[in-house]
């Protein structure tokens, strides 16, 4: 493979990050990511988002609250059989 861009290296990442890629090809993107802040930052922050994600949006929803969405979608639902 010839050298890796961060550009080219981005058009990879799923690969990479999912293990599919061929191992000629893994080195050639580790050796880059090893030698670029950028893409070290950038595939950091990708393998984080998730977590990222989740932490934000737990969240409990109160007891009340959790009642009144679940009628209200139980009424929109059988309002939408009814059509």
């Amino acid at each position: 493979m010839t050298a890796v861009t961060c550009m080219s290296g981005v058009e990879l990442l799923m690969d990479y990050l999912e293990g599919v890629l061929s191992s000629d090809v893994r080195a050639t993107i580790e050796q880059h990511v090893a030698g670029c802040p950028r893409c070290t930052a950038f595939v950091a922050s990708y393998c984080e988002t998730p977590r990222i994600l989740r932490r934000a949006t737990e969240t409990t929803i109160p007891a009340d609250i959790e009642t009144s969405l679940k009628a209200f979608l139980r009424a929109r639902t059988s309002a939408f059989k009814q059509n």
